[in-house]
């Protein structure tokens, strides 16, 4: 698995979907001339988007059984500020939420949002995803994604949104701080690949950990979140390749 030294970590936490603000000057987006399609061209720091083979999201098809173990969950903390950065709304965490994978701690960072949801699960696309993005000691980086289907509100997403940012570059905190573990599925079943950032510079080599059971948010809940985004959020689906997807 390739790893994101510490200072790339450092740059892509505060880029794109995985950010709050900084890292590369390069400007991209998700329509236009600036959308995914584009996204290899617009920097040399972005070529792995056009010419990476483990590339994320993906349709999560043709799964091969395996003895996943259970993931290691401890959240401890709460989610403490929420910003628009003009890609996503993303909540940060206050130190001290950890997840263990293959034996390896990861600090839990962020949760953000994508609508439509980025991965699909056999073909099957749903309303909203959230990504919970950690990190190890070493840079390496973990992403559980939960997708959401319309249904029942979800209480979390409604203390999230309360507070959401409407403009590009605005943040608040959150007041009081919010529990956002109950945005995810009480069976913690999941599908793992080997991907990439799903937004510039496309970074390969992230554990991707997609949950298998859905949660619901509201109709009206999606449709606010798509509002401050002003169009879709999501990253096209890219080929799998030669990767193995377990669950």
């Amino acid at each position: 698995m390739n790893k994101l030294s510490l200072t790339a970590l450092a740059a892509s936490l505060v880029a794109a979907n995985i950010a709050c603000a900084g890292g590369p000057a390069t400007h991209w987006g998700y329509v236009g001339h600036d959308g995914p399609e584009h996204w290899g061209e617009l920097d040399p720091a972005y070529q792995t988007c056009a010419v990476g083979k483990n590339q994320s999201p993906i349709d999560l098809t043709a799964a091969i059984d395996a003895e996943l173990p259970a993931l290691g969950f401890d959240y401890a903390t709460l989610a403490t500020e929420i910003l628009n950065n003009g890609h996503t709304v993303q909540a940060n965490f206050a130190p001290g939420s950890t997840l263990e994978v293959d034996g390896r701690r990861f600090a839990l960072k962020q949760v953000h949002f994508h609508s439509p949801s980025e991965n699909a699960i056999d073909g099957k696309p749903c309303a909203l995803e959230a990504h919970f993005v950690h990190a190890d000691a070493d840079g390496n980086l973990a992403v559980v994604a939960v997708m959401f289907d319309e249904g029942p509100e979800n209480a979390t997403l409604t203390a999230l949104w309360n507070t959401m940012p409407e403009q590009a570059g605005e943040r608040h905190a959150l007041q009081p701080a919010v529990a956002v573990d109950a945005m995810m599925p009480v069976s913690r079943d999941y599908y793992r690949f080997t991907g990439s950032l799903t937004t510039p510079p496309c970074s390969e080599g992230v554990i991707w950990l997609v949950l298998k059971d859905e949660m619901t948010a509201s109709r009206a809940q999606i449709a606010r979140f798509a509002s401050v985004m002003h169009h879709p959020n999501n990253r096209p689906l890219q080929p799998i390749n030669a990767r193995v997807v377990l669950r």
